[in-house]
């Protein structure tokens, strides 16, 4: 994939959407905003479904400047993206190891790759992750870190759709970093403005629509720096209240 495009459709009124088409890269770290209910994670579902004006906003989704026929959207989709939803849950039980060790295979990755995937999740939570742990006892951040590390080393997907990553009790700019560094395409859905200023271009919605497309400006991107700095300092305070110890 060299392209998604989106285009518009209309919203929940049946005002169209007044954007120009929307081409988005891989390497693009985007974020998707608006207040509760105005149709952020419908725009997610629209992108992960391919929709082709068949979905209640009408939108349009193009993959390299082609619509994908109704009949070819879930497997081209399975393979195209990669999506982390707020309340993450395993079915299979297996551990760890065992999982990373399956999807190696049905990825036809190198065996020893799982290793490498856990020292890279643990990275980006503060609960260690071990091999032996059961898959369906982890906690919603270390689930949440597993899935990014996966994503990053083992996933093909080129697109990655992530719907309030900075809930999960991570790193999220170690987690962004390492999701950008492998070249996907990251759409994130956020309440967070620190988290929304990471990306380069910001997407509004409201009342179901699409009403605005911002790019990060110069002023913004040294905002950024200033709560980058309070970020580090909220997670060396939450380093030491895990601990036990006085924050003053």
């Amino acid at each position: 994939m060299n392209t998604l495009t989106i285009l518009p459709g209309h919203a929940r009124d049946g005002a169209p959407e007044t954007f120009e088409a929307l081409s988005l890269k891989p390497g693009e770290i985007l974020a998707v905003v608006g207040n509760t209910g105005s149709g952020k994670s419908r725009l997610i579902k629209d992108i992960e479904q391919l929709v082709g004006r068949d979905s209640v906003t009408g939108r349009l989704i193009l993959l390299d400047g082609a619509r994908i026929a109704p009949a070819n959207r879930l497997l081209v989709s399975d393979r195209l993206v990669a999506h982390l939803s707020q309340n993450m849950r395993f079915v299979l039980d297996v551990t760890v190891a065992e999982f990373l060790r399956l999807h190696c295979l049905c990825r036809d990755k190198a065996a020893n790759l799982p290793a490498s995937v856990i020292a890279l999740a643990n990275t980006i939570t503060p609960e260690p992750i071990l091999p032996g742990n059961s898959l369906n006892l982890l906690s919603g951040g270390q689930s949440r870190a597993l899935m990014i590390a996966d994503i990053a080393m083992v996933c093909d997907s080129p697109i990655v759709l992530i719907d309030e990553l900075e809930n999960a009790g991570i790193d999220k700019k170690r987690a962004f970093g390492l999701l950008a560094d492998s070249g996907k395409l990251i759409l994130i859905v956020t309440h967070d403005p620190h988290t929304a200023l990471m990306a380069s271009r910001r997407i509004i919605l409201e009342g179901g629509a699409i009403v605005r497309i911002l790019e990060r400006s110069k002023e913004e991107a040294l905002l950024s720096g200033e709560l980058d700095r309070s970020y580090e300092r909220q997670r060396a305070l939450q380093q030491r209240m895990r601990k036990g110890e006085r924050l003053i």
